[in-house]
């Protein structure tokens, strides 16, 4: 609930009043749904009287059956549903002030003054103009006799907040866009399907996924997957990059690897302008490598689906947001569009965000590259560069003469050897010597510890459970042992991934430096358990994934207990 909310205001009687209508628009996005129940459950709650709006603007130009009162019951059992239940349509007759006019109309007979829409860019912009032109739109309706006086006073003000349902994460302002997690999810899903299949037979397969000008699902899904390459609009590839691809195949060839993964978003562009396609990427490593070769489109395959966790606490915490900032706005208020910055929801001034959004494909245009990248936000930019890091760089041929330990402790969590590849990886391009300890503090006491390279860690991503094996030993009970073997392999830092048995071993060994002065040595933990209760950290590794699972298996035990009656 917003924190602008006056203490002394009763949340239940803010909205007695008021009515909101909600409505969907553009292309469907998982977790929408999750959306359109936490508008209308949170503005009944308030007292508000909340109504669907079916079938996107064109439900709001065409009136009657379109706009229905929403109730408790009617958005129960749509949590776990993708698309969404109440419609959306791509409009012509909003875009022209009479279906505008018609739209006010069916607005003012209800008494709706308020609006949530739940859209992309376009779909936030229209209605944006909308409000702009409300004043207008019901003075010509007052003209035409389409309704009175009295009617369009009581209703003289629009009110109207934004939130970007998209699978594509082209909005700028928000770290997230409802839908874009689902749709990470289905690339995953079908990544680790084609991973075995290319394996048996050491091909190469490039996936295209969607995104339209937008590069992040590409981006972001070539470092969940560790592809070899990415194309994405945002930061074409340098001239020749034909030769550069085909010397990173050979070389992870060479170096053991039985598949390749390229990712390619739909927009991809070449550094002249020129479209890069799947099927040019697939003629050029066919016939320059002679390599076993395929191409999968996924298509809406990304829209579908039930929607991640992430989405569905995305979409209601919006929701909530959405409503407050409705019934707290004023006639001066600008529209504002609830966005995700920081793991907080926030609201922003909607055309702002629009503009922003338009300012990366006038950079793209001109050919401003680096500037798109930076427009994007942080996210995209810091992701962008881990990934360069992570598939792009080769070995350094000098070393820093540093060696630095990896290690897991605690339960075992997904995602904890992706995080062990990126430390390896991240060390060895710095010119470290790095080194792998299994069974956590036991082994560091025990002296499992070894050599670990680039090649090892390939593949790790996708791996569930810990690699490197894992105890929830603490160390307080080894500590001389510990110190001997930090000794004697000469770690100059530590890597402890885990869960709060992570978090309290590594304070137990920062307690003993004053005993112990080999470990007066660097050492940073990184939060993985699927409790997500490591301090000082909003999200630990493997608690999104821990969440889905048990998403799933809630959603297949609600199938089961409908069917069951009595």
């Amino acid at each position: 609930m917003s924190k602008d909310l006056h203490p002394t205001m009763d949340p239940t009687k803010m909205g007695i009043g008021r009515s909101i209508a909600v409505l969907t628009s553009g292309g469907d996005a998982q977790g929408m749904n999750a959306a359109v129940r936490a508008t209308v459950r949170v503005g009944l709650y308030t007292g508000a009287k909340v109504y669907f709006v079916h079938e996107g603007y064109q439900g709001l130009v065409d009136g009657g059956d379109h706009i229905r009162p929403a109730t408790w019951e009617s958005v129960s059992m749509m949590l776990q549903l993708g698309g969404t239940v109440i419609g959306s349509a791509r409009c012509k007759d909003f875009r022209s002030r009479e279906g505008r006019m018609k739209a006010a109309c069916n607005l003012v007979k209800l008494g709706i003054t308020n609006l949530c829409v739940i859209g992309g860019d376009g779909s936030l912009t229209g209605a944006n103009q909308f409000r702009t032109e409300w004043s207008g739109l019901l003075a010509d309706l007052v003209r035409a006799g389409k309704i009175t006086a009295e009617e369009a006073k009581k209703s003289s003000h629009l009110n109207i907040v934004g939130m970007v349902g998209s699978i594509d994460n082209d909005f700028c302002g928000t770290d997230m866009t409802i839908g874009t997690d689902s749709a990470l999810h289905r690339i995953i899903e079908v990544v680790d399907a084609i991973t075995t299949t290319a394996q048996s037979h050491q091909r190469t397969f490039i996936l295209e996924v969607m995104g339209r000008h937008c590069g992040y699902l590409a981006l972001v899904s070539a470092l969940a997957c560790g592809a070899d390459w990415v194309f994405i609009p945002e930061m074409p590839p340098d001239d020749g990059w034909e030769n550069h691809l085909c010397r990173r195949l050979t070389d992870q060839r060479s170096r053991g690897s039985r598949l390749n993964v390229i990712i390619v978003a739909e927009g991809a562009i070449s550094s002249d302008g020129k479209p890069i396609t799947s099927d040019q990427i697939k003629k050029l490593v066919t016939d320059r490598l002679g390599f076993d070769t395929r191409t999968t489109i996924l298509g809406h395959v990304q829209r579908g689906g039930t929607p991640s966790a992430f989405d569905r606490i995305l979409g209601s915490r919006m929701g909530v947001e959405a409503v407050m900032a409705l019934l707290e706005a004023t006639p001066d208020t600008p529209a504002c569009v609830v966005s995700l910055s920081g793991n907080q929801a926030v609201r922003l001034p909607l055309m702002e965000c629009v503009q922003v959004t338009k300012d990366v494909t006038a950079a793209m245009a001109s050919g401003k590259f680096d500037e798109a990248i930076k427009l994007r936000g942080k996210s995209f930019e810091n992701n962008w560069n881990t990934y360069k890091l992570l598939a792009h760089i080769n070995p350094p041929d000098v070393k820093s003469n540093i060696n630095v330990a990896v290690m897991n402790i605690g339960a075992p969590c997904a995602g904890m050897n992706a995080a062990v590849r990126a430390a390896v990886k991240m060390g060895i391009i710095q010119g470290h010597s790095m080194f792998a300890v299994h069974d956590g503090f036991d082994g560091l006491a025990h002296g499992q510890i070894e050599p670990i390279n680039w090649t090892t860690v390939s593949g790790w991503t996708g791996k569930g459970g810990s690699v490197l094996g894992t105890k929830r030993t603490l160390p307080g009970k080894l500590l001389e042992e510990i110190s001997e073997n930090i000794a004697k392999f000469n770690l100059h830092a530590l890597i402890i991934i885990g869960g709060f048995e992570a978090y309290v071993g590594g304070l137990e060994m920062v307690q003993a430096r004053e005993k112990y002065e080999e470990m007066c040595i660097p050492m940073v933990v990184i939060p993985a358990t699927v409790s997500n209760n490591v301090p000082g950290s909003d999200f630990s590794i493997g608690a999104d994934t821990a969440l889905n699972t048990i998403t799933s298996v809630s959603g297949e035990t609600a199938k089961i207990t409908a069917a069951v009656r009595g």
